[in-house]
């Protein structure tokens, strides 16, 4: 008995040992995080609320990086081309005098062809560099910034008459360092409200079900769909009641409001599956206790809100709905993608392409495919980004776009191998607390916020240079050290 019990605490030990190893750059940054924020001298509302916004900005970005991946083609520095391309979007949108919802989805629009046209260039380009896609990524981007400049200092104004004194350099040849977005694209997203935002969603799932009905011919499926159909009704007209009306005629939720409304929909959620599982009755227990779990979990969550620190956070934090609605379907699509035949070829790819080739898999094309959804993506997200800052810087607001949205995403736990949407929202809440609080800590322990500022900066890119050191360990040097051995 006692010699079962030591060989289950060894073995509980050992696996806690290589939890912490496997997860040591996020611990590492957790570390950092709660030192930073204890030093910074700031209160804590001001330094949650930075995050947010900052989460709000850049997760869209980060998000963009998992299908390369996943299709095994590392980290994608590429997506500096994607950037690039929502920026000439962003550009003509500003010249033509487009504001408010309108100007986005016209950046929507421009910008989502010359991202496709992009990322199939990108694409045949690593097709023919396979095994080196991240350092061809990085040369790439030094490569597409040339001809970005070319565009803006002298094909603009030069070759295609621009004529505006607010955009362009004194002499009508090349643009101004600085775009001002207020008054035209600043806050186009997170100004949309949620009224208009669910009236949306409602209407679009709408017409989704009835075309459905339309296309099904079977009585079985043709109620069902009509009765999402009524449900949908019901709940549009929810929407006109002058409470519903009221609360939902903003575009900024409270955290408050926002964990509220989360923890009472865990907890229906809960209790409706855990009434299912007894009147069905073939409930398996770790079913029982995965909903038993959420509906704790969502008790203790809004519980905590009493808590008078945490109280006074959830009261000095307003979300953009529209934004983070945007994230949440990012989300959805990522995990909705890996569930497709697609995703399955993505994934069988970045695994092996040898066996993707062997299960009659196209592996350029997928390849191919994958690298135009990340910079379709990354287009979508530095439109979401600039919105959001306000300001348009035409010759650097790429450039650091790849190198902190791949640092982010390392930081939340990912590899050149794996990623998925948790290690990306961890990695930005980890990576950007960093950000936010290192100038404040440096200042207040050495006298200087620059030193704060260079150690951001060596962050990013030491975290970047681990994780290809890894790889390359991983990769070359532990196969050729495992074979050496199987000789001996």
């Amino acid at each position: 008995m006692k010699n079962n019990f030591l060989s289950y605490t060894k073995k509980q030990c050992s696996d806690l040992i290589k939890n912490i190893y496997s997860n040591k750059v996020v611990l590492m940054f957790l570390i950092l995080c709660i030192f930073g924020i204890s030093t910074t001298g700031k209160p804590l509302t001001y330094t949650i609320s930075e995050v947010f916004s900052r989460f709000s900005r850049n997760t869209f970005l980060v998000l963009a990086l998992i299908i390369p991946v996943l299709a095994g083609l590392g980290l994608n520095f590429g997506i500096v081309v994607g950037a690039m391309a929502a920026q000439i979007a962003i550009f003509f949108v500003v010249y033509w005098g487009f504001t408010g919802v309108n100007g986005l989805i016209l950046c929507v629009l421009l910008s989502t062809p010359i991202a496709i046209l992009f990322g199939y260039l990108v694409g045949r380009l690593y097709n023919k560099t396979k095994g080196a896609e991240m350092i061809t990524g990085m040369v790439l981007a030094y490569f597409a910034e040339g001809l970005y400049m070319f565009l803006f200092l002298f094909v603009l104004g030069g070759v295609i008459p621009i004529k505006s004194e607010t955009l362009m350099i004194d002499g009508g040849v090349g643009v101004k360092n600085t775009i001002d977005l207020t008054g035209n694209l600043k806050y186009s997203l997170d100004n949309i409200s949620m009224l208009v935002l669910g009236r949306t969603i409602l209407i679009v799932y709408f017409v989704l079900v009835l075309a459905n009905i339309l296309i099904h011919k079977n009585k079985e499926a043709r109620n069902s769909q009509i009765s999402k159909l009524i449900l949908l009704g019901v709940m549009f007209g929810i929407t006109f009641i002058p409470y519903v009306s009221q609360f939902m005629g903003t575009d900024r939720l409270l955290l408050l409001d926002a964990v509220t409304i989360t923890c009472v929909l865990a907890i229906i959620y809960g209790l409706v599956k855990l009434i299912l599982i007894k009147l069905v009755k073939k409930e398996k227990d770790t079913d029982v206790n995965r909903y038993i779990a959420i509906i704790l979990v969502a008790i203790i969550a809004y519980g905590l809100t009493y808590v008078p620190a945490i109280y006074a956070i959830t009261l000095a934090v307003s979300l953009p709905v529209c934004t983070y609605a945007t994230i949440i379907l990012l989300c959805g699509f990522n995990r909705w993608l890996l569930s497709t035949k697609l995703g399955q070829d993505m994934r069988t790819v970045g695994q092996s392409r040898t066996v993707a080739t062997s299960a009659g898999i196209n592996v350029n094309k997928t390849r191919i495919i994958a690298m135009c959804l990340s910079t379709l993506l990354a287009a979508w997200g530095q439109i979401i980004y600039l919105q959001n800052l306000g300001t348009f810087s035409t010759y650097g607001a790429h450039s650091m776009v790849g190198q902190y949205a791949i640092a982010a995403l390392l930081v939340g736990g990912a590899s050149v191998q794996m990623a998925n949407n948790k290690q990306a929202i961890l990695g930005v809440i980890l990576f950007h607390t960093l950000f936010v609080v290192a100038p404040f800590s440096a200042s207040n322990l050495f006298g200087s916020s620059l030193i704060g500022e260079y150690f951001r900066v060596f962050i990013c890119y030491g975290v970047i240079a681990l994780a290809l050191a890894m790889h390359a360990w991983k990769t070359v040097i532990k196969p050729a050290v495992a074979k050496g051995k199987s000789k001996k």
